[in-house]
């Protein structure tokens, strides 16, 4: 039998759509909650719903209050959030390049020096993790990343940065995360990718879904610098493998 879900709060997002929230903490349990029920919602549609956004611990569900009302929605969406999940198609898995340190990252000794260990050790342990997209924000193509070793987990910085660079792969508190295009951050910069998870002429536009799985392995500088062109002229650098 189906273990028993306990239901979501719903809370009023404006006059047309609604957040179903699972949890008000960084939760993969909860984050494992959204995405079912986002996958649900697409697999069967409930009339009157015109887009739906996941997030870590909730799904905000916009909706049309011409053909729905907030009430009859509501009920409909906490039924479904309490039933089991829809099957989950095995899910992509990719292997992502990343230039550790130097320019690339400048926190990576830093970070080090905070946990007491080596650049190279920090490099191991976080290319050694099995990480899954946990939902995609903020800026276009931005993937906040589950998964990170406790070991890895770090405050964010107190002055963050107004700009960092694209492609920066870093970490913050029990994140981490595949930056797209240039932007503030206030993470830790270990390194930098030449993939781009968002580039608005390619097909696809999005190369990061939620629930995907993420590895990362170290190139050196010069192998970024070689594909880094390449994924400017629209190739898609990172390795899809079999899960």
């Amino acid at each position: 039998m189906a273990a028993a879900f306990s239901p979501p709060r719903l809370l009023p997002s404006g006059d047309s759509a609604i957040t179903v929230e699972f949890s008000r903490d960084i939760d993969d349990a909860a984050n494992q909650r959204v995405l079912a029920l986002d996958r649900a919602l697409n697999e069967a549609p409930i009339e009157g719903i015109t887009e739906t956004v996941p997030t870590y611990r909730s799904l905000l569900v916009h909706y049309d209050p011409g053909r729905i009302d907030f009430d009859t929605l509501g009920t409909q969406l906490v039924a479904r959030a309490q039933m089991p999940a829809p099957i989950m198609t095995q899910p992509r898995r990719w292997r992502v390049p990343v230039a550790y340190g130097g320019e690339n990252g400048i926190d990576l000794e830093d970070v080090a020096k905070a946990r007491n260990t080596t650049a190279d050790e920090i490099v191991a342990r976080h290319t050694a993790g099995d990480y899954r997209v946990a939902m995609i924000g903020f800026t276009p193509g931005w993937s906040y990343l589950s998964g990170l070793a406790s070991f890895l987990h770090m405050p964010r910085r107190q002055n963050p940065r107004l700009l960092t660079p694209a492609g920066t792969i870093s970490i913050g508190g029990v994140q981490t995360g595949i930056q797209c295009l240039a932007g503030p951050s206030g993470w830790h910069l270990l390194g930098r990718t030449p993939v781009r998870t968002y580039q608005l002429h390619r097909a696809p536009t999005f190369l990061l879904e939620p629930g995907d799985r993420i590895n990362f392995y170290a190139i050196d500088a010069k192998t970024f610098a070689e594909q880094d062109r390449a994924a400017e002229a629209g190739e898609i650098i990172a390795e899809l493998t079999a899960s």
